[in-house]
């Protein structure tokens, strides 16, 4: 039995009917905006899942129904999206794939270490093993463990020695980590110079934050306290003119070692007005240890640098966990290689351990393995297991999910996916390929968003969205095999398909003769880099995933830009030089553009203001007596009370999730009825903000400030988006056209800088052409564009390619080739121009 969808009419979906085979591949494409994420994701998805716990009774626990009359053929339901929501800085992917604990546990059972006392070398003795040896539950936080060590004697000298356990090998617990930095890694200090201008005295301001109330009470406690030791302190002197005693003093304060060293045998002051000085500096810190919330914290942040530990160089663990060595490696060495390398050497332990080692570990131990390969076969073994989950991509949070589940022995179930291919090389794509087509002959449904053509040329059936996007898409264009796809004259992915359309040649731009220079790059994987980056030219930056490509643009370069534009203080990138030839350099990144549902296009571009100026002169004229801040519904005053603008009220079920309903006064339109009664061209404010760009284009093409940023919108193809629709729902994509619009929208000079981190994701090959139109008109007008990219149209369509690896992880780092795109697809090691290579052979 298919799955039978009946008059699916969420979001800007047209009544559609459609059947979709089960057990099969089934790619949704079409234009970015056309319908396939509200399908597959809220529509299909969200109704599997909220039949499945209905069934179970729970039958409010997945909130409302879509809008779908109904839908037949269900079963449980997977989703595997974009969203990497895991922001603990203690969470890597070793812990998110559960590696971690296994890894631990061969180290707790297989270690070696040096007596602390005897010197002579300790090995675990496996006649003593009784009961389960794998019983580890991750932690995430060092402070809610009590440390608790058991002690045995040290079988050469007697002497007591720690017993290790899986414990000891897990930097999230108190047993194994740093006490210094409590398993961060890294340790946030102040930064003196942003906290105090030297060049000034205290009488001047020198001190951030301190007014003349505090220079009058902490200056007396100053002087009080010099007094009380026996030395001067002047108010008056410029502070880089202390001596080392008052400089001691004034950061650190009298109960801190850095001024007790000056006094050890004096007793300090009782109070603050005799002299109980605490220290700027000391002072800053204790208030950034108490600050709970995340905004008072940032306030204090600005004024603090991270560096690694200095007792654990950022290794996070305890110095003697380290001298645990397994096969020669200790447990750093093991989490920090990559999963490929690590695969290998866990093999290896096979032929090393005895037998009596192995019957201890051999379950857990093949566990490992498994798992490991898994992450390898889908394109991720470059990746090693300290590696923060907040630095992953979102194709590479995928992919781990995806290793995750081919593990699982599930059949029958739904598995949506979207974007798998998001920041993958093109030579990796058939590793995705294979791993959705073991998940379909495992006996399951997996149906993947994607506008990779070698994806989609590899599914069973396609269904292709459009013919536009936003109100002119939500239709079914073609729906079948590849074939039918081609075949069918008004689909525009079967043009793609075929070949009938195509990115166009484009002259290429030989830039302006100046150049970024770099020496020595090393974030990271980079191994010591040093390369020109010619400047008025579009240029793409490859390479295989874990290349270094991020490293070097967003870890490098755009630090040492903002440091050149923006911290003059914080400036210390002498291996950059070129900045000079610049005006400013724009970074245009994956990141959200706001968490807030308030927050949409209109806001983010500053439109929504001249919209509410519009309707503010209307107002006077009329003689209404509302002003422009009436027609916002973010703060009081013309929006609905009721619900504070928006739209919708959220009603507590006791134990069950909040229900959103529609405002019962405003009906969901968020203004006050006396907002609403003005109107410009018989539309009044709520109305205008239901209106997508494209129309608005329409309505306000006699306001030139509005049309002008509305343009913009258009020409990076968001002319399908809504004007109100929240900020919260755009892929990282449309976040990154929005932001290129805003700055596009204000640009005054031309001889920018623009960084971009794949900004194709999420778009179909035809929004992809006119993204490259954009970029090619940027250089024409002087500016320079690096872009990180994967497609080899992006690629082809560049001036000069940055050709990274020459594979991932600490097999990367290396400039392979640079060059024009022809002389890069005939570099024989580049698997960038392979894939050029074979692109331009079938043109």
């Amino acid at each position: 039995m298919n799955i039978v969808i009946r008059g699916a009419r969420e979001n800007n979906l047209k009544n559609i009917n459609i059947e979709i085979p089960r057990n099969k591949l089934i790619v949704f494409t079409g234009l970015s905006g056309s319908g396939k994420s509200t399908l597959a994701m809220e529509t299909l998805q969200r109704e599997c899942q909220r039949q499945y716990m209905e069934s179970m009774g729970m039958t409010m626990e997945m909130g409302s129904k879509p809008m779908v009359d109904s839908i037949e053929g269900l079963s449980p339901a997977i989703s595997i999206n974009q969203k990497n929501a895991n922001r603990n800085p203690r969470s890597t992917v070793g812990t998110v794939t559960e590696i971690s604990p296994y890894l631990r546990v061969v180290f707790s059972k297989l270690g070696k270490r040096p007596c602390p006392y005897c010197g002579k070398t300790i090995t675990q003795n496996y006649a003593e093993e009784t009961g389960e040896i794998f019983a580890e539950i991750p932690d995430q936080t060092v402070e809610s463990t009590e440390m608790y060590e058991r002690m045995m004697p040290c079988p050469h000298c007697g002497k007591n020695i720690v017993e290790l356990t899986a414990s000891h090998f897990s930097f999230n617990k108190p047993s194994g980590a740093c006490p210094t930095c409590k398993g961060i890694g890294i340790v946030s200090l102040p930064n003196v110079n942003l906290l105090i201008d030297k060049k000034k005295s205290i009488g001047e301001f020198a001190i951030q934050g301190w007014d003349q109330v505090y220079i009058d009470r902490y200056g007396s406690s100053l002087v009080n306290a010099a007094k009380y030791y026996g030395f001067n302190f002047n108010l008056s002197l410029p502070i880089e003119q202390y001596s080392e005693v008052a400089m001691d003093l004034l950061l650190y304060g009298v109960l801190s070692e850095h001024f007790i060293r000056h006094f050890p045998d004096k007793k300090p002051p009782k109070t603050v007005p005799e002299g109980r000085f605490e220290g700027v500096v000391t002072n800053l810190m204790r208030r950034y240890d108490e600050k709970k919330s995340y905004s008072a914290k940032q306030r204090i942040e600005k004024f603090l640098i991270q560096q690694k530990c200095p007792d654990c160089h950022g290794i996070r663990f305890r110095k003697d966990i380290l001298d645990v060595k397994v096969y020669g490696i200790n447990i750093t060495e093991a989490l920090s290689m990559p999963l490929t390398e690590l695969s290998n050497w866990l093999k290896s332990l096979r032929d090393f351990l005895t037998p009596e080692a192995m019957a201890v570990i051999h379950q857990v131990l093949e566990d490992l393995i498994r798992r490991t390969d898994r992450i390898v076969k889908v394109g991720a073994g470059y990746l090693h297991l300290n590696q923060p989950s907040v630095s992953l991509s979102s194709g590479e949070s995928q992919r781990i999910k995806l290793a995750s589940i081919l593990g699982s022995s599930l059949t029958g179930v739904l598995y949506v996916l979207d974007e798998p291919s998001t920041g993958l090389h093109s030579r990796d794509t058939s590793k995705i390929i294979e791993s959705l087509c073991r998940l379909r002959d495992m006996g399951n449904t997996v149906v993947v968003i994607e506008h990779d053509l070698e994806i989609i040329r590899a599914a069973d059936h396609i269904i292709d969205f459009g013919p536009g996007a936003g109100k002119n898409g939500g239709q079914i264009v073609a729906s079948g095999n590849i074939s039918e796809i081609i075949n069918c004259a008004e689909s525009i992915t079967g043009k793609y398909l075929s070949g009938i359309i195509h990115t166009p040649r484009y002259i290429k731009s030989c830039g302006n003769g100046n150049s970024i220079t770099i020496r020595h790059a090393n974030k990271n994987n980079l191994k010591n880099l040093s390369l020109d980056i010619p400047l008025g030219k579009f240029i793409t930056v490859t390479g295989v995933s874990g290349a270094g490509k991020s490293s070097l643009i967003f870890g490098e370069l755009a630090e040492a830009a903002d440091a050149y534009f923006h911290q003059p203080l914080r400036n210390n990138k002498d291996n950059f030089k070129g900045f000079e030839s610049l005006e400013n350099v724009i970074v245009i990144n994956q990141t959200s553009i706001g968490r807030s549902p308030r927050s949409n296009a209109t806001t983010y571009t500053d439109i929504f203001s001249d919209i509410r100026n519009l309707f503010a002169s209307i107002s006077a004229k009329q003689n209404t007596r509302l002003q422009a801040k009436h027609f916002s519904y973010n703060v009081p005053g013309g929006r609905c009370e009721k619900c504070q603008g928006a739209g919708k009220l959220s009603i507590p079920m006791n134990f069950l999730p909040n229900v959103e309903v529609v405002c019962p006064v405003c009906r969901g339109k968020r203004y006050q009825k006396s907002v609403l009664s003005v109107k410009y061209k018989g539309l009044n404010i709520a109305e205008v903000l239901d209106l997508s760009v494209d129309d608005a284009v329409v309505l306000f093409e006699q306001k030139k400030k509005i049309i002008k940023k509305l343009k913009v919108l258009q020409d990076v193809g968001l002319g399908y988006l809504g004007l109100g629709q929240s900020s919260t729902t755009l892929s990282g994509g449309e976040a990154q056209r929005l932001k290129l619009a805003k700055e596009l929208s204000k640009q005054t000079g031309n001889q920018t800088m623009y960084l971009f981190d794949e900004p194709t994701c999420g778009l179909h090959p035809h929004d992809t052409n006119r993204l490259i139109r954009i970029f090619r008109r940027l250089v024409q007008m002087g500016n320079s564009v690096i872009v990180i990219e994967h497609d080899p149209e992006v690629i082809i369509a560049s001036d000069w390619v940055i050709d990274l690896g020459p594979e991932g992880g600490n097999h990367g780092g290396q400039i392979v080739v640079q060059g024009t795109p022809e002389e890069v697809a005939k570099h024989s090691n580049s698997a960038t121009g392979l894939i050029l290579s074979q692109l331009i052979s079938n043109r």
